[in-house]
């Protein structure tokens, strides 16, 4: 049995075949309506979410299974102080799979080690956000057709954005990747994250503090967020959040081929006029989320064998 609890829970050669089979899900999605029936999944969120969980709800009822679960933690026997573990037992035995958004880091490890069935992690606090790495990674791929060789941008709260972290993480194992880290000073990446995972591998990385500097240079840009309760006054949010604000004027020196990129939600960090430009991908890499999470939801169960290799589903 086993969890994704940390985008490097597969290897490079797993995740590329994980999105292999997105992509076939997305060409021949009859095949897999029924793959999952009988199966259920457990759908726990103990912190509010809007695109993962319907995505994953969407993907279990697409492949033709069924869900449970609760949207926050109030509606859970969390309220009365049941723990993480205790709770994992249970929903062990009423599902096949599940997954867990938690407001504390390490919430689903810790759920994984109790669990009598496959544990996703959907995003535990600041720490971690696998399926959006593999969803950030899927629309790469369908977007740029490779990701060796990309130079990317990080723009925003670099600090605190679990998906940040996650996704660096993945990148480092593909060849040729430079990182350029966009931030106020006040949410640079974390120092671990560079000494510990992108030194390490020998990627080339710099830090900007304005996008305008480094835009012709990018490939990929990935925003996040600048958060307000980040700071600790406001006079420094107000200086800084404009800075941090994608506009159409900004784009004007972008490569013709950029891809914007953005796990959302959004609030006021890319400017509405940018969704009509030819590079955003921010909603189309949303909904590949589905078909990252079908084809994740399949390999925790065991249901993909043979698919890719020419077997009917």
């Amino acid at each position: 049995m086993r969890h994704l609890i940390d985008p490097l829970d597969f290897t490079r050669q797993e995740t590329d075949r994980l999105l292999e089979l997105a992509e076939n899900i997305i060409q021949s999605p009859g095949a897999y309506a029924h793959r999952c029936a009988g199966k259920i999944l457990g759908a726990l969120f103990f912190e509010p979410s809007t695109r993962t969980r319907l995505s994953f709800e969407s993907a279990m009822l697409r492949l033709g299974g069924q869900v449970l679960g609760f949207s926050d933690a109030g509606s859970s026997s969390a309220s009365k102080g049941e723990s993480v573990a205790d709770t994992i037992r249970m929903v062990s035995a009423y599902a096949d799979i599940a997954a867990m958004r938690h407001f504390k880091e390490g919430a689903p490890f810790v759920a994984s080690r109790y669990a009598k069935i496959p544990v996703i992690n959907a995003g535990d606090g600041g720490h971690q956000h696998p399926t959006q790495t593999l969803t950030d990674m899927f629309a790469i791929r369908r977007r740029r057709g490779k990701v060796d060789g990309m130079t990317i941008g990080l723009c925003g709260d670099l600090k605190f954005g679990r998906t940040v972290h996650s996704l660096i993480k993945s990148l480092v194992r593909y060849e040729n990747v430079r990182f350029i880290f966009i931030s106020p000073e006040e949410l640079r990446v974390p120092g671990y994250i560079v000494k510990e995972v992108v030194e390490p591998s020998g990627h080339r990385w710099e830090e900007a503090r304005a996008m305008e500097e480094v835009m012709p240079e990018l490939d990929i840009l990935y925003m996040t967020r600048v958060q307000r309760e980040r700071f600790f006054n406001e006079e420094d949010y107000v200086r800084l959040k404009d800075s941090y604000v994608l506009t159409p004027e900004k784009l004007r020196a972008a490569k013709p081929d950029l891809s914007i990129m953005h796990p959302l939600p959004r609030v006021n960090e890319i400017a509405p006029e940018v969704d009509n430009d030819s590079r955003a991908v921010y909603f189309e890499q949303a909904k590949g989320g589905v078909y990252v999470r079908m084809a994740l939801i399949l390999t925790l169960l065991g249901l993909e064998k043979g698919i890719l290799d020419g077997e009917e589903a």
